[in-house]
């Protein structure tokens, strides 16, 4: 038998991420046209920085290219589009279904630092990186220092 050792915080952390999901659905509902079993999701996003530019990564699976909307617009980077359901399987086929489907959209704002004129989107294997380089003027330039002898 294999001991493991209890972490409280990893506990209160999957907790907190599924009240959050819960939070979203409920509060979500009230979206005219939307219905909840259609799924109301959001994609999970990565956001990391680099020295040259900013990244998003979405986890988009089963989502065509053409129904992948991203735009930019007020300083606010868009992410929309739609999953749909695959109709191949009869509903009463199915023995569970877990997967989110519908319409999703997310918004991150932008800082002044992105050059917005030279964003660029791909997506493979089910995940849109969208990269957002930073203005020449506001990457960290290395200064060297001399150091004198006495």
């Amino acid at each position: 038998m294999a001991l493991v050792k209890y972490s409280p915080l990893r506990e209160l952390r999957t907790m907190q991420e599924q009240m959050n999901r819960l939070l979203n659905v409920s509060w979500n509902h009230d979206i005219p046209g939307e219905d909840m079993k259609d799924g109301i999701w959001q994609p999970s996003v990565d956001i990391y920085e680099t020295a040259d530019s900013i990244v998003i990564k979405a986890e988009l699976p089963d989502v065509d290219q053409k129904d992948i909307d991203v735009r930019i617009e007020d300083n606010t980077l868009t992410l929309k589009g739609e999953r749909k359901h695959e109709g191949e399987v009869k509903k009463e086929n199915y023995h569970r279904i877990e997967r989110y489907f519908g319409t999703f959209q997310r918004s991150f704002s932008l800082p002044a630092t992105v050059d917005q004129e030279n964003v660029g989107a791909v997506c493979e294997k089910g995940v849109l990186t969208i990269t957002l380089p930073k203005k020449e003027e506001t990457k960290p330039k290395q200064i060297n220092v001399a150091v004198k002898q006495a």
